[in-house]
Formats: C-alpha cells, structure tokens, sequence
C-alpha cells in the first residue's frame, strides 16, 4: 500500500456520501413536504401484488367481473396504492438519519379507485412533531394523487425519533 494510498483511506468518512444532510428532531419544520417520484402503475405491477399478496378478489384481476359490480376495470389493490407512501420512497429516511427509532403507526383513507395505467403523485406532510422525553414523534399526512389531480388516499403515519435536546 502506498503512502498515498493509506492517506486517502484514513481520510475516507462514510458520513460524507450521505445523500442529503441528517437532521434532528428538532431541526424538523411542520409543513415540510417529502415528495416520491411519480410512478405509472401497469397490469404487470397488479399481478405482482397480487401474487405477493395472495388477494385473489376477482375485482383486482377480472376485467368483466369487475365492470359488472360497478368499476370501470380492475380495481389495483388498496394496500398496493398505500405501500406507494412508504417513506423510503421519499427522502424523509435521509433526512432523519440515525435519530429514527421506528414506524409506529400508519392510517388511510381510501378515495378513489386505482386502476392500471394511473400515475400516483405519493407525498409526506409534516403536520405535528410531538417532544415525549427524550424521544419525538413525527406526524405526516400522507397523500396520493392521480394523474387528474384527484387525491385517491388520505391517511396520516407516525414515526418515533430520538431528540437531542
């Protein structure tokens, strides 16, 4: 190993390939906003879930089934669209770093139907932190939209973090 070599390995720091700075408790603001990507959900993606799921309702699969109770096609699983608000799907787990201590609670409220070649706009709201003790809690609304702007899920998650003051 040459001098050279063992310079730049002591100088090498894992905390400077971060993809976004941590921040505590603390430095956390109500009404910041934790955006994921855009994502087209297709045929391929239901079936998936399906398979994974196990959920074996016709309405999810049987175009005429479900066009004869009602939908205009296939309804892609409700559980499917909440998974879409994973906060690892956004930057928040980046933001939150090494004081995230868990996921304590998630709710929803299912709006409108998702159906294959819709295109959900999932976001995180920060809508209260909550100081207990030496820990926090971070509340998000969490949200998804279609490609029409319609809000197809409303629902709320809780997270536990470590605080430093």
């Amino acid at each position: 190993m040459t001098e050279q070599t063992r310079a730049d390995s002591t100088d090498f720091d894992p905390g400077n390939f971060l993809v976004v700075p941590a921040r505590t408790f603390e430095e956390l603001r109500v009404g910041e906003v934790f955006r994921a990507p855009s994502r087209t959900l297709t045929d391929a993606h239901a079936a998936a879930f399906q398979t994974v799921s196990a959920d074996n309702h016709p309405v999810h699969y049987d175009a005429e089934w479900a066009r004869g109770h009602g939908h205009r096609a296939p309804v892609v699983h409700g559980l499917q669209v909440l998974a879409f608000t994973a906060p690892g799907a956004t930057l928040f787990p980046h933001f939150i770093g090494e004081v995230f201590i868990s996921f304590v609670e998630l709710s929803c409220t299912f709006l409108a139907e998702v159906h294959s070649g819709d295109t959900l706009y999932p976001a995180l709201t920060i809508t209260a932190l909550e100081p207990r003790g030496d820990n926090g809690i971070v509340v998000t609304a969490a949200t998804i939209h279609n490609q029409r702007g319609e809000l197809v899920l409303s629902g709320q998650h809780k997270y536990l973090l470590r605080r430093t003051a």
